[in-house]
């Protein structure tokens, strides 16, 4: 008789984090009754915030932000999974990589994580409310601030979604915030952008400032006093039918002065293993299989994952069940920013929202909050 094997697993609390592991961990045990899978969540803002580095001590699977990857090649807490998955496998995530996807969770040579999960802010509108209300879906910049002033706009404005379209804005604007380790954008660009983000938010609810992206959906969704979101981390489940009361329809961001569409930042999760578990091998082949291609476009996708495989997002079944959202939305993903992922990053991550937050609801002079900001940045190389 074979020893039952029991692996734990902490996830995020939403049917797109939770409920596509859960399913994919039923079925891996299904096919090997002698493995068990158990998962638990914490919520996104945990998510964003809880270290890596404690969850490990507990969990012999963790879902993920690639921030995290710097930290884990620095301190080999996680599993380095090039030294235990074929590297054939690696291969084929790599070309099936749905923008930096794949690469975000590679640093130093180190793969922490499977890239099981894409998202990048992208816009979304309730296609009913346009034909009611006599509106048409913005392309520019300037349309965007209209549609604002007419009362018709949300958006997250929590601070990491405020910092994560500072950087947006000036990666659109031409240039990119960082490089890694150095401090990029010019003074010029990131002031223009500081204004420009405070301009929109102070057109919007002030109640944006308390909502991340959920909230945002489920009250565009759930309501018809707003009909559009220029950007917030893209959510499929809310683009199938019987999820929300009204779907939501998923598109590419606005164009920008004379650059385009806009190019936001990536976000997504990934799929790693704590180096202290006692069943890497194990947790190794259920890692495989949840990333795999035919796992991806079906079970996953279906229990409501938005997938990391690029074959998930051009596949005809997916964007059939989802509105057309993986389809409307891929160009933004394959353009996103790759923010910075350096072992003490997230220092600045967890706090320059903050203060780009009270620059849009307070005000300030933005000369100030650029210095606050490169000081901050300062502080999180040391």
């Amino acid at each position: 008789m074979i020893d039952k094997i029991v692996l734990n697993g902490i996830t995020w609390n939403h049917s797109r984090g939770f409920v596509s592991v859960v399913a994919t961990a039923q079925r891996f045990s299904e096919m090997n009754p002698h493995i068990e899978i158990n998962w638990k969540k914490r919520s996104l803002q945990e998510f964003a915030d809880a270290p890596i580095a404690d969850l490990a001590e507990t969990y012999d699977l963790l879902v993920i932000d690639h921030p995290w990857a710097g930290f884990a090649a620095a301190s080999g807490i996680l599993t380095p999974l090039q030294e235990h998955i074929p590297s054939h496998f690696l291969e084929d995530q790599a070309m099936n990589s749905v923008g930096k996807s794949h690469q975000s969770y590679i640093f130093d040579g180190n793969q922490c994580a499977l890239a099981i999960d894409a998202a990048t802010p992208v816009a979304s509108y309730r296609a009913d409310l346009l034909v009611k209300y006599g509106l048409n879906v913005p392309q520019t910049w300037n349309d965007l601030l209209e549609l604002a002033r007419q009362g018709y706009v949300i958006m997250p404005g929590i601070p990491i979604d405020t910092l994560m379209n500072w950087y947006m804005i000036c990666s659109s604007l031409g240039e990119d915030p960082f490089e890694e380790t150095e401090w990029k954008v010019s003074d010029e660009i990131a002031l223009e952008a500081l204004e420009r983000l405070r301009e929109l938010t102070n057109l919007c609810p002030s109640e944006i400032f308390d909502r991340n992206p959920i909230a945002t959906y489920n009250i565009l969704s759930s309501q018809d006093d707003y009909v559009y979101c220029p950007f917030a981390y893209g959510y499929s489940n809310y683009s199938r039918r019987g999820y929300a009361p009204h779907l939501l329809t998923f598109d590419d961001l606005v164009t920008i002065a004379d650059n385009g569409r806009c190019r936001s930042t990536l976000g997504g999760t990934g799929l790693a293993i704590s180096s202290k578990s006692r069943v890497i091998d194990v947790a190794v082949e259920y890692a495989m299989f949840t990333a795999s291609p035919m796992v991806q476009q079906t079970l996953f996708m279906q229990s409501g994952g938005q997938p990391g495989h690029r074959s998930a997002w051009i596949d005809e079944n997916t964007n059939r069940l989802t509105n057309d959202y993986f389809k409307n939305t891929l160009p933004a993903l394959d353009r996103a920013y790759l923010r910075p992922r350096f072992p003490k990053y997230l220092h600045f991550q967890d706090h320059g929202g903050d203060i780009i937050r009270d620059y849009n609801m307070i005000g300030s002079d933005p000369r100030v909050v650029l210095s606050k900001l490169k000081d901050l940045f300062a502080e999180s190389l040391h």
